[in-house]
């Protein structure tokens, strides 16, 4: 095929793809990368950290961004890398933990603590590792519920997990008292911010109240964050941050034949292009700039929860952070699914509860949600 024959079919595979700047993907914890950290993703895109000695200046740069997200989670120190994204960065956490574990107790079937509202990457790491998984029931209100977690305490366990964020509702599960319990029992505690990583620090900058879920409490080892969500880094680019060095260590690997002797991710070859990227987006927009947005998709938030409160049928639940889930009490979820995809919304469905789920990123604007609002009473009546 010549250059032209190429692209114009590229062209035609790309226009069954749905589009961000649509507003009609309504489902997605991605958005539309900032145009500036696409330009550093580029400039980028050939470097190698996975052979750090052969790009020093991309290496520097991993360093100065796992400082700078560190800070954002409160870590003076922090230790880490920038990875493909939420999965690869839980399995880096737990891998940690269980080679700890397995030092100190080898012979004992390691234990993993989580919540039901956990990401299904966990149900992946399970697998993986052979663990055996003790879950945590919710409250009413879809948090871990933590008068249960010191009695599910015992020797086999090997680390515990809250969620800051969760997938399905977007709820942040109470890490302070669970940070205590862990503190207590000397067991590590892995909080997944995947999503609520690059919300929660700003938005306790515009409301009364703080959110506590970071290196802020004592007990928390170890924290996943996701630049290619409401950071507005380009796909793949997710964080792995841990309070100490030693538990970074853990992964450490011998590979003799490149320009630095040991390697602690669980990929080798890994591109510096998202790196660069969120290096560029977290100078180039700073606490200010990530607040400015984190307070409009709040404000869209709040402005889609109270017109799907004026719908008669709908049953809209509270929201902690820009994500939303509700039932229509006429319609079976997956129904109304199906008939939204009709009319060109791309929702998804959420499993406990079993409701439609609305993820409001920044490339939702006010008058995307009037017409899914027009849509969906249409639908309903």
């Amino acid at each position: 095929m010549d250059d032209e024959d190429i692209f114009n079919y590229l062209d035609k595979i790309q226009d069954n793809d749905m589009t961000y700047e649509s507003g009609r993907i309504l489902g997605s914890m991605c958005t539309i990368p900032d145009p500036i950290g696409l330009e550093a993703y580029k400039k980028f895109i050939i470097t190698n950290l996975g052979d750090p000695g052969l790009f020093k200046g991309t290496t520097q740069l991993e360093s100065e961004v796992i400082s700078m997200i560190g800070e954002l989670l409160h870590l003076k120190v922090a230790y880490g890398h920038i990875v493909t994204g939420g999965t690869e960065a839980n399995i880096t956490a737990i891998c940690s933990a269980l080679y700890k574990f397995k030092e100190e107790n080898p012979k004992i079937k390691p234990e993993i603590i989580l919540p039901r509202s956990a990401h299904f990457s966990f149900n992946k790491i399970i697998k993986m590792l052979s663990l055996k998984p003790v879950y945590v029931d919710l409250t009413d209100n879809y948090h871990i519920d933590t008068t249960q977690l010191e009695e599910l305490i015992n020797e086999n366990t090997m680390v515990i997990v809250a969620i800051a964020g969760t997938t399905e509702l977007g709820y942040v599960d109470d890490i302070n008292v669970i940070s205590e319990i862990a503190y207590k029992h000397n067991i590590p505690l892995h909080v997944d911010a995947a999503f609520g990583g690059f919300v929660i620090p700003f938005l306790n900058n515009i409301q009364n109240h703080e959110i506590l879920f970071d290196f802020k409490c004592r007990g928390v080892t170890s924290i996943t964050i996701d630049p290619h969500k409401m950071g507005l880094a380009p796909i793949q680019c997710g964080g792995i941050i841990f309070r100490n060095k030693e538990d970074l260590d853990l992964l450490s690997i011998k590979t003799p034949y490149l320009t630095h002797d040991f390697q602690t991710t669980i990929v080798g070859t890994r591109s510096g292009a998202s790196t660069a990227a969120i290096w560029t987006l977290l100078k180039h927009y700073g606490m200010d700039g990530y607040t400015r947005i984190v307070e409009n998709v709040m404000n869209i938030t709040r402005y889609t929860y109270e017109n799907l409160k004026k719908i008669e049928d709908v049953c809209v639940r509270d929201y902690e952070l820009n994500l939303l889930s509700f039932n229509v009490k006429s319609m079976d979820v997956n129904s109304l699914k199906e008939e939204l995809l009709k009319y060109g919304w791309s929702v998804s469905v959420s499993e406990i509860p079993h409701a439609i789920r609305l993820v409001i990123m920044p490339h939702i604007k006010k008058e995307h949600i009037d017409e899914f609002i027009v849509d969906l009473k249409k639908i309903i009546k």
